[in-house]
């Protein structure tokens, strides 16, 4: 028998490297993140292993698993650690070694293996380890899987079983080169700022835009797990404000930024100006539904207004679908609609048939926008992003609040809400038009200006995002109302950025 996990262990002690340690609060809602050494152990990730393999079994799925794991410097140790818990439940491992996320998804379809372990902390910062996981591909694990999983891997509940084997796959990233290169180049010359933060996409993005055509300009692709420079995450504005510079000084045509795990893309026009994800999310569904009018679009309650309102794409028959954030939820939502695509405000991307397969890829989203701009030669990127109608919206910003509270502190923000609602009370001047609440709170006024409020799945933190078809000034005011009824709540603290 495996022993129990525990939520708490000192290290550099015997029962540290004796008895399984896992945090609760790491099971979140479509993947699982934990500080490596404070709230999980390697013997914790062995549970981990072994309690998605007794989740495997049960799911009547076929007890083989894709793994593999990004560049830090954990990262190997706990890949190694989740394979001996797979393993003891009799689970066939197929690891393809140093990997992106997608380059897992794509290794589903490739090797023709339902499930799949990627060990990755994504963008979250150094310490942070984590486990994205899926048994039906291109989905993965939501929250019901997560809380299957977690009542397994907290209680005990596992299952060994005779059958587990492991198999390293040799090169297996010239098998998802190959994949996204096999497609005509571009036939017009743009030079590229390549930046992946000196993270996992450092190995991969270069070359594969190099090979479709490319001009690249690479910007901290060195691999180095001490993020030397800043995190690789596209939404940060360190991140964002490297690749404008760049640009600017390379006179390149458009900078893509990939974040630690490569399943996401950020993007900074020729002018050095950087474009939030859910407008080029707008810009993609412009070009895409001249191909393909009347298609659905999945974007996340952090997004823009655009998609609804957008003339060009309403004049192309465009359904615009406002849907849970995270990458799970999205892909599930993308595979059930059949939509064309889905867009999230953070730089997750999924295209789905027969511009993809459904998962979310960071240079797949890169090879969509090059190809863009190959379809509009006499265009710049920032001409295109002129084309659209202007709004004025804010970063992602996020207010620490602890994992144990910030759910709570949501429901609280959304009663708040639904109470001015009823009563016919006024916000930033303005009747309140319209709630969304498939996850957390969007507010939206009579002219438009919308504000969000949403619990992080990832990190011990709330979300707030704020945009206004009017002005900057009303964006402005929308934050401070929405930041005023967030601060009768205590629990709520610093913010990361803000407006």
């Amino acid at each position: 028998m495996f022993p129990k996990p525990v939520a708490r262990l000192e290290t550099n002690t015997y029962a540290y490297e004796s008895s399984p340690m896992v945090k609760p609060t790491g099971f979140r809602e479509y993947d699982a993140r934990w500080l490596f050494e404070q709230e999980i152990n390697l013997m914790g990730v062995q549970a981990l292993g072994l309690g998605l393999g007794t989740l495997i079994h049960d799911m009547g799925i076929t007890p083989e698993v894709v793994t593999g794991h990004d560049f830090r410097a954990y990262s190997a140790s706990i890949k190694y650690a989740l394979t001996v818990g797979l393993m003891a439940a009799g689970i066939k491992v197929h690891d393809i070694g140093l990997a992106l996320s997608p380059m897992a998804y794509f290794a589903q379809f490739d090797l023709d293996v339902a499930a799949v372990a990627m060990v990755t902390a994504s963008h979250n910062d150094n310490g942070w380890t984590g486990v994205k996981m899926g048994t039906q591909r291109p989905v993965t694990f939501g929250p019901d899987e997560m809380g299957r999983l977690k009542e397994i891997v907290l209680q005990g509940k596992f299952r060994t079983a005779d059958g587990g084997s492991y198999r390293f796959i040799e090169d297996f990233p010239a098998r998802y080169i190959a994949d996204l290169t096999n497609r005509p180049k571009i036939s017009r010359t743009l030079k590229i700022v390549a930046a992946c933060g000196n993270g996992t996409a450092g190995a991969f993005a270069p070359k594969i835009l190099e090979m479709l055509g490319c001009e690249v300009v690479p910007l901290d692709t060195k691999l180095d797990f001490t993020f030397p420079h800043y995190n690789p995450n596209p939404e940060n504005l360190h991140m964002l404000h490297a690749m404008a510079a760049k640009v600017l000084e390379a006179g390149a045509d458009v900078g893509l930024g990939f974040d630690g795990d490569g399943d996401r893309c950020g993007v900074v026009d020729n002018c050095g100006e950087e474009i939030f994800a859910d407008k080029i999310g707008v810009m993609l569904a412009r070009d895409l539904s001249k191909i393909r009018p009347g298609s659905t679009f999945v974007v996340d309650v952090k997004s823009t207004g655009l998609f609804a309102t957008d003339p060009e794409l309403l004049e192309h028959g465009v359904k615009a679908d406002y849907w849970k954030t995270g990458h799970s939820h999205m892909k599930r939502r993308v595979t059930e609609l059949k939509a064309l695509a889905g867009f999230e405000k953070s730089g997750h991307f999924f295209f789905n048939a027969p511009n993809g397969r459904g998962y979310d890829d960071g240079i797949l989203a890169a090879i969509h926008v090059i190809e863009m701009l190959d379809r509009n030669p006499q265009k710049s990127m920032a001409e295109l992003y002129a084309e659209l109608p202007k709004t004025w919206g804010s970063p992602t910003m996020a207010p620490h609040c602890d994992d144990e509270k910030k759910y709570g502190v949501a429901d609280k923000v959304t009663g708040r809400l639904k109470a001015m609602q009823a009563k016919g009370e006024f916000l930033t001047g303005q009747k309140i038009r319209d709630l969304v609440t498939v996850n957390g709170v969007r507010v939206t006024s009579e002219d438009g200006t919308w504000g969000l409020v949403r619990a992080s799945s990832n990190k011990p933190e709330l979300v707030v995002v704020v945009e206004s078809p009017v002005s900057e000034a009303r964006m402005r005011e929308m934050f401070k109302a929405v930041d005023a009824i967030l601060r009768e709540n205590p629990e709520v603290g610093a913010y990361n950025q803000t407006v």
